[in-house]
């Protein structure tokens, strides 16, 4: 039996090898974005090909965060991070192409800047914790904002970031630290440089599993943890739900 196009799952790209931040991650975005979790399907990037994906069996895809890179030199990347990403280009070509509903978190705005030109590299770079997140003009006006504030804290942590869009791209949101931190492309592409998913127990896991990978310095995880607590981060889960409910809206429309 088929499903009707707005009942379709939505699809979670994945590059944490580590099973406890891929699951935490999964959940805060089922939970967040208002999916059970069957109605949010994992696929491991880092683990297996991508293949041919239909787009057509699907309501929306979000690409979530982890430790590649994409500005890193190739010859630095391992070989499943080179497929992950050769995998990457071939779908958000094709996302693009059609205007579909798509979500990029962290790395996604890395993955998606580099797709349409971006230049993406080392200059703005956060440190794990919270920052005060501006909504530009266009982003106030933006379905995907709507309900946030003009200004918000969102947890963030990232090497690379973006530091110049091309002219296709509009940016929506941006921090004292880092100039892009949300932009979209057509009506339905998105990414985001903070992280819509993460509360303050998914950053205390992600200090826990990242705590040797160069993100900070290993003994102070548990004062970053002591900040995080003491942190108003609300606003960013509304984001998740936005999405969702512009990808089914989309998906009624077409019936």
């Amino acid at each position: 039996m088929t499903h009707d196009l707005d009942e379709r799952p939505f699809l979670l790209l994945s590059i944490r090898a580590d099973e406890a931040a891929a699951a935490d991650e999964h959940a805060a975005i089922a939970r967040f974005g208002g999916l059970t979790e069957s109605e949010l399907h994992l696929f491991g990037l880092h683990s297996q090909p991508l293949g041919e994906l239909d787009l057509a069996g699907w309501a929306g895809v979000i690409l979530g965060g982890g430790p590649y890179n994409v500005s890193d030199p190739a010859d630095a990347k391992s070989a499943d991070q080179r497929r992950a990403e050769a995998d990457l280009a071939n779908l958000l070509a094709r996302v693009l192409d059609q205007d579909f509903p798509f979500l990029g978190c962290c790395y996604g705005i890395g993955a998606l800047g580099s797709q349409i030109g971006a230049t993406v590299d080392r200059s703005f770079g956060e440190p794990i914790g919270a920052v005060t997140v501006t909504l530009t003009e266009a982003g106030r006006d933006d379905p995907l904002l709507a309900d946030l504030p003009a200004s918000f804290d969102a947890f963030v942590g990232h090497k690379e970031a973006i530091s110049a869009l091309p002219a296709s791209a509009t940016v929506l949101a941006t921090s004292a630290t880092c100039p892009v931190q949300a932009f979209r492309v057509g009506r339905n592409v998105y990414a985001t440089q903070f992280h819509p998913e993460l509360d303050v127990p998914g950053l205390h896991t992600r200090i826990d599993v990242y705590k040797h990978a160069g993100y900070f310095d290993p003994e102070s995880a548990d004062s970053l943890k002591a900040s995080a607590g003491a942190s108003n981060v609300a606003h960013p889960p509304t984001l998740l739900r936005n999405f969702v409910r512009q990808a089914r809206s989309l998906a009624r429309m077409a019936q």
